[in-house]
């Protein structure tokens, strides 16, 4: 008990550094640019933080340790594709969107979405963002409560709100600016857990060879589950909204490409990490009732004490910088996207700012109102994916390198792509067409569309 209060004690302590440092930022933020885009001044190692600590969140931790837990090394797809995903982003959309986006002062996708193809386009991905974005943000949420019920019995619910409230706070005085240097301590411990638990984790069941029997025992994920994961997640990190704007604070071209593929090198070395965790802990035990507990299991009751601790923080930190990413797409599309566009088009900038906050505080309440009643991490998060890359994933790239297509044949592709992916899962009870998954097959209907004359 003593460990755990000092455990829970720490954590607050924690999430009290964050809330100071981004209080102590947002002196800074005297504008929405500062607000939404970091006033574009981030550098490629600001912007390779802020990257990654926004991707290495509930999924890519609590959820995919619970993968491994099922999947053995099979889990590494769940992070590798996003890895995949960046890499494209580093080395094709990325640079050619940010110079658009310096050039014509953009701030969100949707405003990218406004010029290429019409203000209806804009508001009906942004309504499409809104609601899948919640389903992520809840994912996050129910990862901090999951930590909090293993170290200190705290109720889900409970958890959902202590967490929300920690990332709104420091989130909405600083934006985005904020975030990036905040960022910079939640990856540091992020890592630095991770890269002990590991070789500790397995030196106490006896070493690698200890653990083959369970990666030999474990289900195989198969060429069905990589094309799944695959074709949700690659896609997804390549036209992420969230990560783009995240781009669009980047100073230059240069800073976008080196920070972005420092990102995606990071992810794909740390894929490793949760998976084998994931299978220490099925070798330890095997019997619990729910995967996506197996990393808080493995943290308080195999790690020793001051490594339990580091890596709790790490998964801490993890859902909190994932949040923030989160709220700042939720901010900038409701404040941008919705408020200045349709409603408001001779906002100040001071309304922005405002709005842009306001949007945080309303997005986190219903986050945590959909977290408390969603029953898990990947549920959530796959369900934005799917949602983003389907409707999201053709219009923005054939866009981006045509100017053939219009804006109504963007809305025609947007709907149609997901009423075929519905359709398909449902028709096929999820199980998609001979290896294809229905995401795949709905964005596959999109590039047809876009691209048939």
């Amino acid at each position: 008990m003593n460990l755990q209060l000092a455990q829970l004690a720490a954590l607050i302590a924690y999430s009290g550094l964050f809330i100071a440092f981004g209080l102590y930022i947002s002196r800074r933020v005297k504008k929405a640019d500062d607000f939404l885009v970091a006033g574009r001044s981030l550098g490629p190692g600001l912007l390779a933080a802020t990257f990654l600590a926004a991707n290495i969140g509930a999924g890519s931790t609590v959820g995919a340790a619970g993968l491994g837990y099922a999947y053995g090394l099979g889990a590494w797809w769940w992070v590798g594709s996003a890895g995949i995903g960046s890499l494209i982003l580093a080395n094709t959309v990325g640079p050619k969107i940010w110079a658009l986006a310096a050039k014509n002062g953009w701030r969100t996708v949707g405003d990218y979405l406004d010029y290429r193809y019409s203000r209806s386009v804009r508001g009906l991905i942004a309504v499409l963002l809104w609601a899948g974005t919640l389903m992520i943000l809840a994912g996050q949420l129910i990862a901090i409560s999951q930590i909090l019920e293993v170290v200190a019995g705290v109720p889900k619910w409970q958890g959902c709100i202590i967490g929300g409230v920690v990332v709104t706070t420091y989130f909405s005085a600083g934006g985005l600016l904020a975030s990036a240097w905040v960022n910079v301590i939640q990856l540091t411990v992020k890592f630095a857990g991770f890269l002990l638990a590991v070789p500790v984790g397995l030196r106490a069941i006896g070493g690698w060879s200890a653990l083959q029997p369970t990666l030999a025992a474990s289900q195989k994920l198969g060429i069905e589950g990589v094309l799944y994961y695959v074709a949700i997640l690659v896609p997804s990190f390549i036209i992420s909204p969230g990560l783009i704007q995240k781009l669009y604070g980047g100073r230059d071209q240069a800073a976008v490409r080196k920070g972005i593929n420092w990102n995606a090198a990071g992810l794909l070395m740390f894929a490793f990490a949760p998976a084998i965790l994931g299978a220490i802990a099925h070798s330890q035990y095997p019997d619990l009732a729910n995967r996506e507990l197996a990393l808080p299991t493995l943290m308080t009751k195999l790690l020793p004490g001051w490594l339990g601790l580091l890596t709790l923080a790490a998964v801490f930190s993890a859902e909190i910088s994932a949040c923030d990413a989160i709220l700042l797409m939720l901010s900038s599309s409701l404040s941008i996207d919705l408020y200045e566009t349709f409603l408001r088009p001779a906002a100040s900038e001071r309304d922005i700012l405002l709005a842009g906050r306001i949007a945080a505080v309303l997005g986190a309440l219903m986050g945590v109102l959909l977290a408390i009643e969603l029953p898990s991490i990947i549920a959530a998060l796959q369900i934005f994916y799917t949602l983003m890359a389907v409707a999201l994933f053709a219009p923005l790239l054939v866009g981006l390198y045509s100017r053939r297509p219009t804006a109504r044949r963007a809305m025609v592709t947007i709907i149609a792509s997901v009423i075929v992916t519905l359709f398909t899962h449902f028709m096929t009870g999820g199980a998609g067409i001979w290896v294809l998954p229905p995401s795949l097959i709905g964005i596959a209907a999109g590039f047809v569309i876009m691209i048939t004359p």
